[in-house]
């Protein structure tokens, strides 16, 4: 399995691919699979790990040397790979990886796309689509390219069990919460407008690339203090007591975001998940069951009214189901065998 040269795994804080990563390797160790896991320095867990990315690249990350490190690393990666017996190669990585693994040959390739997908990526992935079992996390990433023969769909999961759930609406304490990276995608001037005209307490979570300083200079950083408390990274028990504790998570995403780890991991914690009606939000949440979803600020409100309709145990029950870890890992074996049976049948050029 091959993760990015940025952060360790399993992530001391931001890095929901990671986290996936290492959610999926535990638990195919578990079964009784030998995993190796591929990434950056300082990564651990019940699996082999070869870490073939120094710690120090990450501060290189998203700047001018940010795509000589990415490649240097998938090189000594790719080498590893062909060195080694492996069953399938699974590549977390992006569009380098996936090149890599089509031209690997053996062992088979499969490849997850965890992010946006731009139009002038369709074109690549239906070439490469023969050679790379490609996997989307929702039906709406698939969508965006109906031209591609996916090998499959397959939710990410979380391990519900770094997770409180709370109990009883009662227990809830009175704040709303965002956690995501600071972006004007993520829609953080929307929660603190919804938290103003409800007049309860923001707490954002996330952190500032330099892409976005200017935006959270002018659309988040005047309300810190007032409307907004903010916390630029938060992981292990302060996560999990900010998740439970929220009144409801909110995501008012502006694009079609085609995963949000995020909301899930409210969702199991008790947590429904006030969205906007837009990208995998509409597929993730179950209205009255674990969340709301609506157009705008205004539906958004009338949502807020409607929280006390969910119960939190049904929720977090709900979510617990639809992602634990059981239900993505029996997704990826299936692809995997597909993948192998694939080659193994493949016809000679």
């Amino acid at each position: 399995m091959v993760v990015s040269p940025w952060y360790p795994v399993p992530p001391a804080g931001y890095g929901g691919i990671e986290v996936v990563a290492f959610n999926l390797a535990g638990e195919l160790q578990r079964r009784g699979h030998h995993v190796t896991v591929i990434g950056r320095e300082g990564s651990t867990g019940p699996f082999e790990v070869a870490a073939l990315a120094p710690a120090e690249w990450t501060g290189q990350l998203g700047t001018k040397d940010h795509i000589n490190r990415e490649t240097q690393f998938l090189h000594r990666a790719y080498e590893f790979i062909r060195g080694r017996a492996f069953d399938v190669v699974h590549d977390h990585t992006g569009f380098v990886g996936i090149l890599l693994g089509a031209l690997l040959g053996h062992p088979p390739a499969v490849a997850t796309l965890h992010g946006d997908l731009p139009g002038s990526a369709y074109d690549f992935l239906a070439e490469v689509d023969e050679e790379v079992r490609l996997v989307g996390i929702s039906r709406s990433q698939l969508a965006q390219c109906p031209t591609v023969e996916w090998g499959g769909m397959v939710y990410n999961g979380v391990d519900t069990s770094h997770y409180r759930p709370v109990a009883q609406p009662r227990e809830k304490d009175d704040y709303l919460f965002q956690l995501a990276r600071i972006s004007p995608k993520k829609g953080q001037h929307i929660s603190i407008e919804l938290a103003r005209r409800l007049g309860v307490r923001l707490v954002l979570a996330g952190k500032v690339d330099t892409a976005t300083v200017e935006y959270f200079e002018r659309q988040v950083k005047p309300h810190i203090g007032q409307v907004v408390e903010w916390h630029e990274n938060v992981s292990g028990d302060v996560k999990a007591r900010l998740l439970a504790r929220a009144r409801a998570m909110i995501n008012p995403i502006q694009w079609e975001e085609p995963f949000g780890l995020a909301m899930v991991e409210a969702m199991v914690s008790g947590t429904p998940v006030l969205a906007t009606n837009r990208g995998s939000a509409v597929e993730l949440v179950e209205p009255g069951v674990t969340g709301w979803l609506a157009d705008d600020v205004d539906g958004l409100v009338q949502a807020y009214g409607r929280l006390g309709e969910i119960d939190p145990h049904r929720c977090a029950a709900r979510a617990a189901q639809r992602f634990g870890l059981e239900q993505m890992a029996n997704g990826y074996l299936s692809v995997y065998e597909t993948a192998r049976l694939g080659q193994q049948f493949r016809k000679p050029a």
